[in-house]
């Protein structure tokens, strides 16, 4: 029984409580050796009873403790203490993304995209160590009031997936994976599918599946097509859309495969949201009729009717398909609906471009019924349609006999040539980006000016890779693109490499943009401001003010320790004159790439309770979680002072080995009793001063 003002582990004072859970019951908590605020989270009595829970619950929450993230409630402790079972973790001062959800009714496109980037940052750090978090929810993820959104209940989540079903699932369903609700495997796509069952929920205040009791809300999990979230918000791009639908999808493989892919499209989204850049499998399109290869069409035509094993493959793939439709009663007539849907919602978005795929959908349903209805008729038609597609291609091949003919000058410069030419310039237009590529390769777009991760967006949509140089005789301001290699307008190949140089910004001179401002502007003319130093709320409203756009805010790492958490580039330069209305990029700073700390203490012997009596000799050890050793060292002088900076990892861990003899004495019977010698290990859990 845990009461206000008990020590827990000799050392964790209970303040008050802070929260409930289904498992458990948070406290706030001063720890007395390191002199700071936790959250000491005790298992509920009935979980503390079964022995095999808590033998989960403890290793689970020991490896968790090695999770290091500033997206992660980290884990310092884990003990029990005369049958309490606790967590120590870091105190967020802050609320659940559940109530500030509840709060705002829903969330901005922005701030639900930054939120989510942020949870799948924490959910990719814990993958890459394999450990799966199970339990994704706006209840088990806290926004703190600097705007840090962190996971919790990293802990629980794996040992909590057989044993609290019934106590704990009425808030988890809603956010649970078909897989877990069927109580199969679930692995780290289970967490991608409750994270976009979350951005569901931040983009329109409202869970996709509802029901009366937790077996109807799972059932709609396995069987119930997502629900767009355009249907509730028409404010979401379609970029943002489809990112949640590909995270919700019933089946795993059609998901995100990893955290990182789902980050890359969730920062892709901030830049161009309302560019239709996701990719989704569509079950229409994988079960279309394929053409077959001419390897296939021979062994047909030989009689030998034998398949590659590559065929045997894609055939299982199809059979497994249609268990997996069959089983989430995904039939014709839902594919309809959703067609008719999609197409209603994109008739309502009139920012959005006409979906020709549609209407060829239509097209090819109302021939398919006239074909069924007038046979004759429909022959005559196709016969008149293929007549014309031979009469078009023979008078491309004119045209295009007639451009090579001008080009080696055996056709005169005519006025018919030239009308030949400008008809095939306007067709070689009509085609669009599918002319762009040529032999020579991709035009390299102009990203001077612009900020760097805006330039490697722009390349990276043109199929460039990129890689970054410093131009320290720009004059431009710092981390501004001033030129790339190869230059804008040359081509290069999809997949080559583009250098792009960012200013240093030693030339860029604040007497330079003064200048800039003191000049006559234009009309519809503004100046930049600077909004390098400020929150990302205050450089808003700074460039609306001026008569701008803000545009996108992309986190990034900076080596400036005093722009942690605000602007620390623009894409256009302060003091530059642009046109009223043009949108302005910017960076946030994430912190210096890399974090030192330092261990300022007095280390103090072991206490008289661990059978230790002082002028032992002990020897001492102070290894980081990365397998620094900071002490190694035997001695019987204490304390040890110690002063370590530079320190790359945030814990460590302190042991004590000594030779000591247990204190002797007299049973009831008169005899001696005690008086072992024996080696004693003795170790402490240590966290380290993260330095400025």
């Amino acid at each position: 029984m845990i009461k206000l003002g008990m020590v827990i582990g000799d050392r964790y004072e209970v303040l008050e409580k802070i929260g409930t859970g289904g498992m458990s019951d948070v406290y706030k908590a001063k720890d007395h050796k390191l002199n700071r605020l936790v959250a000491v989270k005790v298992l509920k009595q009935e979980f503390s009873e079964n022995e095999n829970f808590v033998s989960k619950f403890r290793v689970e929450a020991q490896s968790t403790a090695g999770l290091m993230h500033p997206n992660i409630v980290n884990v310092y402790d884990v003990g029990d203490e005369d049958g309490v079972n606790y967590i120590v973790m870091e105190l967020v001062d802050g609320i659940t993304l559940k109530k500030y959800i509840e709060k705002k009714s829903r969330l901005s496109v922005k701030e639900a995209v930054s939120i989510a980037i942020q949870v799948a940052m924490g959910l990719e750090a814990a993958h890459n160590n394999n450990i799966i978090h199970r339990d994704i929810k706006p209840q088990n993820i806290m926004i703190s009031k600097e705007g840090k959104v962190k996971v919790t209940d990293f802990g629980i989540a794996k040992a909590a997936t057989s044993n609290t079903i019934t106590s704990n699932v009425m808030g988890s369903v809603h956010y649970t994976s078909p897989e877990q609700a069927r109580g199969g495997y679930s692995d780290a796509k289970s967490d991608i599918y409750s994270l976009g069952i979350t951005l569901f929920e931040m983009l329109t205040g409202r869970v996709p599946f509802n029901g009366d009791t937790t077996v109807a809300i799972a059932i709609k999990h396995i069987q119930e097509e997502l629900p767009t979230p355009a249907d509730y918000n028409d404010e979401i791009p379609i970029s943002v859309e489809k990112i949640v639908l590909k995270c919700c999808q019933k089946s795993p493989d059609r998901r995100y495969q990893n955290a990182a892919e789902l980050i890359a499209d969730l920062k892709r989204s901030l830049i161009t949201p309302d560019k239709d850049f996701v990719s989704l499998s569509n079950p229409d399109e994988e079960g279309a009729t394929r053409v077959a290869s001419e390897e296939e069409v021979s062994s047909v035509k030989n009689g030998t009717g034998r398949f590659s094993d590559t065929e045997k493959m894609r055939l299982k793939d199809e059979e497994l398909r249609d268990y997996e439709e069959d089983d989430s009663h995904y039939n014709d007539r839902d594919r309809d609906r959703d067609r008719d849907r999609d197409r209603d919602r994109d008739r309502r978005r009139t920012r959005r471009d006409y979906d020709e795929d549609d209407d060829f959908y239509g097209y090819d349903r109302d021939r398919d019924r006239y074909r069924k209805q007038n046979p004759q008729g429909a022959g005559r038609i196709e016969k008149l349609t293929i007549a014309m597609a031979i009469v078009l291609a023979v008078l491309i091949g004119f045209m295009g006999l007639l451009l090579v003919g001008r080009k080696l000058g055996l056709v005169g410069n005519s006025e018919a040539g030239a009308e030949g030419s400008s008809v095939a310039a306007s067709s070689e237009a009509s085609s669009g980006a599918a002319q762009e590529e040529t032999a020579d390769g991709i035009i390299i777009p102009d990203v001077s000016g612009k900020s760097y991760a805006e330039a490697v967006a722009t390349l990276n949509e043109k199929g460039f890779k990129v890689e970054k140089g410093e131009d320290a005789g720009s004059s431009l301001a710092k981390d501004l693109v001033s030129y790339t290699n190869p230059a804008a307008g040359n081509r290069a190949k999809s997949g080559a490499t583009i250098s792009v140089f960012v200013s240093t910004g030693a030339n860029a001179s604040a007497g330079n943009a003064t200048a800039a401002v003191s000049t006559a502007k234009a009309d519809g003319q503004v100046t930049v401001p600077n909004v390098i130093g400020k929150t990302s709320e205050e450089a808003v409203i700074m460039l609306v003010e001026a008569g701008l756009t803000a545009g996108s805010v992309v986190e990034t790492s900076n080596e400036d320790p005093n722009l942690t958490g605000l602007i620390c580039a623009q894409s256009i330069a302060y003091g530059t004159s642009v046109s009223e209305g043009t949108v302005i990029n910017m960076e946030l700073s994430t912190g210096p790439a890399t974090v030192t700390y330092s261990y300022v203490s007095d280390i103090s012997a072991p206490t008289e309770g661990e059978n230790y009596q002082a002028g032992i000799s002990v020897h001492v050890t102070l290894v980081t979680s990365d397998g620094t050793t900071l002490l190694n060292t035997t001695t019987s002088d204490f304390p040890i002072q110690m002063n370590s900076k530079g320190i790359t990892s945030p814990t460590g861990t302190l042991t004590f080995v000594y030779t000591a003899t247990s204190p002797t004495t007299t049973n009831e019977a008169g005899e001696t009793v005690g008086g072992e010698t024996k080696e004693i290990t003795v170790t402490r859990a240590v966290t380290f001063t993260q330095e400025n």
